[in-house]
């Protein structure tokens, strides 16, 4: 037991020792390594500050710099500040030297710049332009020059004035590129009248100054105006009448702008319309009852030069087959079957004739109707859109007007087409009227006898 014991013990105190032993190697490691690291931490802090004193000097260096280039500039901003000050003295010295030995040249050179400028704007919109083109560059440069403007130039001046005044004067024929309304250009003769027009074979022209470009007008003016230009274009020797623009286009402008009459016709819309159907309608109906009414009357003439033979192919024709059928009855009789027969060809000639005057009656309230729905429409534009402006309006008061002059122009020819074909029937009732009696009278003679 005590053997047992002792070896507890004996096994204790040198497991003992040992840890002692261990702790005692660790905490010596640590001292070494704490060493070792105050070492490292020290030529770390030797390093970073021979770094800062090392930049501390370049920041000094740059400060030193930068305080001598101030001190530069300071110096050269004062040496600037006196020359500008002797440059402002020299500069208004030098002004007045100038004024001095320009004299009266001074007022040259603002008439010659005010002279440029009006010939400018009225030289580059002429048309003598586009047979003499590039002519403002010069004129320009003149207008805008600052400085007195030199012989050279006052030559080219006088001579743009020069050849504007001549040019006014000439008819000249000339070969341009005419840009066409479809953005294609052709080479083409024209003729220039002075200052006013440009003209060609077919109608006139206009010139674009600001693209430098001659073109036709988007619409010829009137017909018996384009037919003067196109006249006077093909002349080659003598005289011709020719309607120009004094005012270099702006009444040519304005012409252009004039509606056709198709354009009028079209602003009567559906009531228009329908007035135009009206007049159609009435003509035709017209038409259709004198090529009738001339056929009746054509072969009532042939059959009054052979009465004995009664031809059913016109009116009295069948009035005399009545009669000769009807030969053997008293007067009394026969006047009745006649007045029968001329009854059955009353409506074959008179059909139709009293809607020709009916068409006439009704054209005229159907532009009526027109003239109200158009003024009904103004009001209602002028409700919501104010009278502020006109041109709103005007399609409106187009409609009530062209409805009705289109009434009017429909009932005036329908009343004398109606007159006309009314009298062709009435000379074909009359003839048979004329026929019955003297049938009658005839008879009423037999029976006297």
């Amino acid at each position: 037991m005590k053997k047992l014991i002792n070896f507890v013990l004996l096994t204790a105190s040198l497991t003992t020792g040992f840890v002692a032993t261990t702790q005692a190697n660790q905490l010596d490691d640590l001292l070494k390594q704490v060493k070792a690291d105050r070492v490292s931490e020290a030529k770390l802090d030797k390093k970073r500050e021979a770094e800062f004193l090392s930049d501390r000097a370049d920041k000094t260096a740059l400060l030193n710099t930068a305080k001598k280039e101030l001190a530069n500039q300071n110096a050269r901003n004062d040496r600037l500040t006196k020359e500008y000050a002797a440059n402002e003295i020299t500069l208004a010295q030098k002004e007045v030297e100038l004024s001095t030995a320009t004299g009266t040249l001074g007022e040259m050179f603002g008439v010659s710049r005010a002279a440029a400028a009006n010939a400018y704007g009225q030289i580059t919109s002429s048309i003598v332009s586009a047979e003499f083109p590039n002519r403002g560059e010069t004129l320009n440069r003149i207008a805008n020059a600052k400085e007195i403007p030199s012989i050279a130039d006052l030559e080219e001046l006088w001579f743009a004035l020069q050849t504007e005044m001549t040019e006014s004067g000439k008819v000249s024929q000339f070969t341009v590129n005419v840009t066409n309304l479809d953005g294609t250009a052709s080479s083409e003769l024209i003729t220039r009248i002075g200052t006013f027009n440009l003209v060609s074979a077919k109608g006139y022209l206009t010139y674009n100054d600001e693209v430098d470009q001659v073109q036709p007008l988007p619409k010829q003016p009137a017909g018996y105006i384009t037919n003067t230009a196109s006249g006077f274009f093909g002349l080659n020797a003598g005289y011709s009448a020719v309607y120009i623009d004094p005012s270099r286009g702006a009444i040519l402008s304005l012409e252009t702008r004039k509606k056709t009459l198709e354009q009028f016709f079209h602003e009567g819309k559906e009531v228009g319309y329908a007035i135009t159907v009206l007049f159609i309608i009435g003509c035709l109906i017209a038409l259709e009852r004198l090529i009738v009414l001339g056929g009746m009357s054509s072969k009532i003439k042939a059959q009054e030069k052979n009465l004995d033979k009664p031809n059913e192919n016109n009116p009295l024709g069948r009035l005399l087959k009545v009669y000769y059928d009807n030969q053997s009855v008293d007067a009394e009789t026969l006047e009745l079957k006649l007045d029968e027969a001329i009854l059955r060809e009353t409506p074959k000639v008179d059909r139709g004739v009293n809607l020709i005057k009916m068409f006439a009656a009704i054209a005229p309230l159907m532009g009526l109707l027109g003239t109200v729905i158009g003024m009904i429409m103004t009001f209602q534009t002028i409700m919501l859109f104010g009278t502020g402006d006109p041109k709103i309006m005007a399609g409106n008061i187009s409609l009530a007007l062209v409805t009705t002059a289109l009434g009017l122009i429909c009932a005036l020819p329908l009343i004398l087409i109606h007159s006309i074909v009314a009298g062709k029937s009435k000379s074909v009732l009359q003839k048979l009227d004329e026929q019955s009696a003297g049938l009658i009278a005839a008879i009423a003679e037999k029976g006297s006898k």
